[in-house]
């Protein structure tokens, strides 16, 4: 699994190929901000939404929680079963809202 900081992962998603992305936070964090285009899944939702995960198994796959560790976790799962391109966001949504979209806030 790769690691990619705040300010990384901001230029990937403005590339040609930007990765799908994963927000595993739980529902109430989501008002501190969430990336566009990143699509919900609570961490502890993953191992029975995997089906609907499988058409990204090809693809690279960011996973974002809020300071990156849940992300580093859901990460290595995914790898385990398939996955073989998987990005988490070091420092997660904090360090995003520090360092690329200051409009959110850190918690």
């Amino acid at each position: 699994m790769k690691q990619m900081t705040a300010t990384e992962f901001s230029t990937l998603l403005l590339s040609e190929a930007p990765p799908v992305m994963i927000d595993v936070r739980e529902s109430h964090e989501l008002i501190h901000g969430m990336i566009e285009g990143a699509i919900h899944i609570p961490m502890n939702e993953i191992p029975a939404r995997l089906e609907e995960l499988g058409p990204y198994q090809n693809k690279t796959v960011a996973i974002i929680c809020r300071s990156g560790k849940r992300s580093a976790q859901v990460g290595q799962f995914l790898e385990h079963v398939g996955f073989n391109d998987v990005i988490n966001l070091e420092g997660g949504m904090n360090s995003w809202a520090i360092d690329v979209d200051t409009t959110m806030s850190t918690y």
